[in-house]
């Protein structure tokens, strides 16, 4: 085969990485929190045999963690971060081809490998990520990238018999893959594709390549026709390079509920200019700002609003001055008195190159943002903890979540580092 693909993914990541410093935690089980404490987002294989669900509110299940021993934490995405970035590091080494597909997976293109024993190679990659990280991981290989994740899946599924590595390199072992794995359970199938196959009588992933391409490719997009032709072992879904996101949003629900607009304006100041900064790093500018606020739809009792409003440009900009000024204003019109408001959110979108977009003829952007901009986030880079911020932002306030059960960031912040005694 000329090129392999793998799909290598760390098991149960969140409650991996409060494992790996924190020993006690083994075979436990564990659940960590959404933002401010809120929800259930990751569960250990303890946890699940407990059925506690995903999703899950706290408030309402705390007495059930209590009940069953279950170690809840507060996401501690510092520590997450910092160790997924170990483990992709770690990848690099064995192929030069990794594209980080989320924070605790990632795609691996082996070219050129044509005489490695991959089954004894996934192991190395296994026992290298578990020696020097101590996450656990499992490893699918197969000759495209939607029967690595296949493969994955089985290796995830069936730990005793594949030891976590499982390699589909012949056509037996694809065909029996396929008649295994769901079409829901399928990677690039969703809710809307799933339905439409189900009426076709489609149930397994073998099934649906043995619909015809023209069929396909007729009535489904571009993207079901490559993701079949990859099922059937030819290539057709490659390594993603860099690309370019069509939207950038900054959204969050607030530390406390909030019902005067002071304090919302602040807030979405500085969602704002989250989001201009974040055009800036990736060299876009956007001409549509779309800012959203709810009021907290948890407590029944109260009474409940949720408002847009989107705003166009005639000019394109990454200017935090002319995104910030823009929220206010919008989300101003759109707050409601006497609502107590629990999330809001910027979102900014129709996204162009900075270098390269269309100049309007009568208005155009201050030409003294531009490089305000690069001096304040040469500034901020420099400094940490954004020193520079504008006048509608708190000047002694960053957004901080409510995160009662936090764990120490043991390996990005030195007043929180591991102490062995």
């Amino acid at each position: 085969m000329s090129s392999m693909y793998a799909l290598v993914d760390c098991n149960n990541f969140y409650a991996s990485c409060e494992r790996a410093f924190n020993p006690n935690l083994r075979n436990k089980p564990i659940a960590i929190l959404s933002n401010n404490d809120g929800c259930v987002i990751s569960r250990s294989d303890e946890a699940k045999a407990l059925n506690l669900p995903m999703g899950a509110p706290i408030f309402k299940w705390e007495t059930f963690c209590k009940a069953n021993n279950i170690h809840v934490y507060s996401s501690n995405y510092p520590l997450y971060g910092d160790m997924s970035n170990r483990v992709m590091t770690i990848l690099e080494q064995f192929t030069p081809n990794v594209e980080v597909y989320s924070i605790d997976e990632a795609f691996v293109q082996f070219k050129g490998f044509e005489n490695y024993d991959f089954k004894e190679y996934g192991n190395q990659i296994r026992q290298r990520i578990l020696k020097w990280t101590g996450i656990p991981t499992c490893v699918g290989i197969a000759p495209t990238k939607a029967l690595s994740k296949v493969a994955n899946k089985i290796a995830r599924k069936f730990p005793n018999e594949t030891k976590g590595v499982y390699v589909i390199d012949s056509e037996e072992k694809r065909i029996k893959a396929l008649n295994w794995i769901k079409l829901e359970a399928v990677w690039g199938i969703g809710r809307g594709l799933q339905k439409r196959l189900k009426a076709k009588g489609c149930i397994t992933a073998f099934d649906f390549v043995q619909l015809p391409d023209e069929w396909v490719r007729k009535n489904f997009s571009i993207t079901a026709w490559k993701l079949k032709k990859d099922l059937e072992g030819i290539s057709k879904l490659k390594l993603d390079e860099f690309q370019t996101k069509r939207a950038i949003a900054t959204t969050r629900s607030f530390e406390y509920t909030y019902s005067d607009i002071d304090n919302i304006k602040e807030r979405i100041s500085t969602f704002a200019t989250s989001c201009a900064e974040k055009l800036r790093k990736q060299g876009s500018s956007c001409h549509i700002i779309y800012v959203v606020l709810s009021s907290d739809r948890h407590k029944k009792g109260t009474q409940q609003h949720r408002a847009s409003k989107a705003v166009s440009l005639p000019y394109p900009t990454n200017s935090s001055l002319t995104i910030s000024n823009c929220a206010i204003n919008s989300v101003a019109s759109i707050f409601k008195k006497g609502i107590k408001y629990k999330r809001a959110g910027v979102i900014v979108t129709g996204l162009v190159p900075t270098s390269n977009h269309q100049l309007d003829l009568f208005e155009t952007e201050d030409p003294k943002h531009r490089p305000l901009m690069d001096t304040i986030d040469r500034l901020n880079a420099k400094y940490e903890n954004y020193k520079i911020k504008f006048g509608s932002q708190d000047l002694k306030r960053t957004w901080k979540m409510r995160q009662e059960r936090l764990s120490p960031r043991y390996t990005t912040n030195i007043n929180e580092i591991i102490v062995v005694k």
